[in-house]
């Protein structure tokens, strides 16, 4: 697999965390479900190559369209590719997609969403511009040029949670919500409905998202060789309230997760 990250322009780093392109290239289809797992922030996909299936919670599937904002998730999602793998997607701030939409982000979680639903007819020029692109270059210019016009007619400001949000990673979702608010010199229940439409998810929720991603992290360094060294690094109050969150976000508990092979969910997470 060919993975890629670009960076957005210094205009859109308040609300785009990156840009992401994954190709298969010449690597035969093998099949098989792969798992993401949460992390905080909304996606905006377009499958260029072959579509990915979706798993549903009553273990049927859907194949998931050619484009879409896939809104916050709070758990782990299966997917399944159908052949030749061709993504490129917006990697927004987690509330970073409000900026470019008339609706809350909150109620876009757990949805799949196509463009045209979100932009009318912008939406479907879009899809279509960054479909028939030749490059990834090119993919980024046309969708940064309709973000800044998008951003141009919304003056909708992330800037009050964006600090909450900077608070909870330099934290690594460790802070207390009550020390949050006050840092933020808000209400703490005004927050949390700040956090619900702007994010899609309550601070609480996201902070320990954050912290589970922080665990990824350090699983994938190899800096870590116990369950109760990786609990004790990430702030949790031990073992077992460890494992109860890793298997909450990926289904699986931690000693399952060193053995399987789930490249889709380094791909699928944030940086």
């Amino acid at each position: 697999m060919d993975y890629r990250v670009y960076t957005p322009r210094a205009a859109l780093l308040p609300y785009v965390k990156c840009y992401w392109s994954l190709d298969s290239g010449d690597t035969p289809f093998m099949p098989g479900v792969e798992r993401v797992f949460p992390d905080g922030c909304i996606e905006l996909i377009f499958h260029y190559g072959d579509r990915f299936r979706k798993y549903l919670n009553d273990a049927q599937t859907v194949l998931q369209p050619r484009s879409f904002i896939h809104g916050q998730i709070r758990s782990y999602i299966d997917l399944e590719p159908t052949g030749h793998t061709g993504i490129f997607s917006v990697r927004f701030q987690p509330a970073g997609l409000q900026a470019f939409v008339a609706m809350q982000a909150g109620e876009l979680s757990g949805l799949t969403v196509e463009p045209d639903s979100i932009w009318g007819n912008d939406g479907d020029v879009l899809q279509d511009r960054i479909l028939n692109a030749s490059s990834h270059a090119q993919r980024v210019q046309i969708t940064e040029t309709f973000l800044l016009q998008r951003l141009r007619r919304n003056t909708y400001s992330t800037e009050a949670l964006g600090y909450c949000i900077q608070q909870l990673h330099q934290s690594g979702g460790l802070i207390s919500m009550d020390s949050l608010a006050e840092k933020a010199n808000i209400g703490r229940r005004h927050l949390e409905r700040r956090f619900v439409s702007g994010v899609g998810m309550s601070p609480k929720l996201l902070s320990r998202i954050i912290r589970f991603q922080n665990m990824l992290r350090l699983i994938g360094e190899n800096r870590l060789n116990s369950l109760t060294a990786l609990a004790y690094e990430g702030g949790y109050y031990d073992q077992a309230h460890f494992i109860r969150d890793f298997k909450e976000f990926t289904g699986l508990n931690p000693r399952a997760y060193f053995s399987e092979n789930l490249a889709m969910a380094r791909f699928l997470s944030s940086e």
